[in-house]
């Protein structure tokens, strides 16, 4: 059976050594030849979004300039990719695919992705390759501490509130999964050669998680659970009878501005990839999972009519048409993915000296419990 997620475990988590104190001065005179001239930027940097991501490092910023005679401010949000000393969660970050899926999802489709501008692949600004977005008001779940803990507005708001948001989050997936001739509209997302069959498609998903996989081995050591995870995921394929959609990868709350309960901002697509649609389903129910299997531990309620399966799957339904599935082979994926996230994380966190060596590295992955419990159900 599974063994329990200490109590003092530290969720949070440095993403930088990046030295900001005259990233302001860059910024400016690197927008000030892209803007109109005689724009004249001043920019101010306010703080990163600290209370979730643990990927790439999100930059707050005004931008102050001259338009039509007026001075105006307007805000926007800098994505900015990991330098290999920082410790990066993924072996690579694509920004232009990023930034490239965010515009054609907007163009697209009606989901609210905030509007990208700029890019700068050099690293000569900041030191590292990142893009411009527009500024989006709103509020997050959080993942620090995650927000099934309590004290907080998703936490605190009524069952209908809270369902709401689980609804309406479900249907910004189905949105993003009806974008029509995805494979081709988005085949710098394949994670294969290329075009292929959907089984085809999804053995190069397996594929890529195994890499990244290797990648985080190779710093902290093997996971017996992680690999245990993958040789069953190699011999199990699920069939698939969806078809290959645009996935975001990364769908969960933690990953959308809220205004009140209703999506404003669909964030993060490091993880975006074509897949089947089950890939975003699972994350989904997963990524709320790890999160209420930590506070059960530690006993307390937690959220366990949130973002059940049933549910999720019975809104899917509702607003795509399609249903889904047994989900087995997916959970055990995504609970693989979260192991690599934390050994990832982990080892950031021993680089910064946040925290001391451990004797084991699967102490460190906190879904542990979950994935072990998903294994045992399934067989694995």
């Amino acid at each position: 059976m599974s063994q329990p997620v200490a109590p003092d475990a530290d969720l949070s988590l440095q993403r930088s050594s990046r030295d900001a104190s005259d990233s302001a001065a860059r910024l400016a005179r690197w927008l000030a030849a892209r803007l109109p001239a005689g724009a004249d930027p001043d920019v101010a940097l306010g703080s990163g979004v600290d209370a979730n991501g643990m990927s790439s490092e999100t930059v707050v910023l005004d931008v102050t300039s001259t338009q039509d005679g007026q001075r105006c401010t307007r805000g926007y949000v800098a994505r900015v990719a990991p330098t290999p000393q920082d410790v990066p969660v993924f072996p690579a970050y694509d920004l232009a695919g990023q930034h490239e899926a965010m515009r054609l999802v907007a163009e697209l489709t009606d989901v609210p992705v905030p509007a990208v501008r700029w890019t700068e692949p050099t690293g000569e600004v900041l030191g590292s390759p990142f893009f411009l977005m527009d500024r989006v008001e709103g509020r997050v779940p959080p993942d620090v501490l995650p927000y099934p803990f309590g004290d907080n507005w998703l936490f605190d708001a009524s069952a209908d509130e809270q369902r709401r948001l689980q609804d309406r989050t479900v249907e910004v997936v189905a949105a993003l999964h009806a974008v029509p001739d995805a494979a081709s509209r988005f085949d710098f997302l394949d994670p294969g050669p290329g075009p292929g069959s959907d089984a085809d498609t999804l053995r190069a998903v397996l594929a890529r998680t195994r890499a990244w996989y290797e990648f985080a081995k190779a710093d902290v050591g093997p996971s017996p659970t992680a690999e245990r995870a993958l040789a069953w995921l190699e011999t199990h394929e699920p069939a698939t009878t969806t078809g290959t959609v645009l996935c975001w990868g990364d769908a969960r709350i933690g990953n959308i501005l809220y205004d009140g309960f209703e999506p404003a901002g669909v964030l993060d697509w490091e993880m975006a990839t074509l897949g089947p649609r089950e890939l975003d389903l699972s994350w989904l129910v997963t990524a709320h999972q790890v999160f209420q299997s930590i506070v059960e531990v530690l006993g307390l309620p937690g959220m366990p009519g949130f973002l059940r399966e049933r549910d999720v799957l019975a809104t899917y339904e509702r607003a795509s048409g399609l249903r889904l599935g047994d989900l087995d082979w997916y959970h055990v994926h995504s609970g693989l993915q979260w192991c690599i996230v934390f050994m990832r994380t982990g080892f950031r966190q021993l680089h910064f000296g946040e925290i001391a060596e451990p004797d084991d590295i699967e102490s460190l992955m906190h879904n542990l419990p979950l994935l072990l419990d998903t294994m045992e159900r399934v067989g694995a």
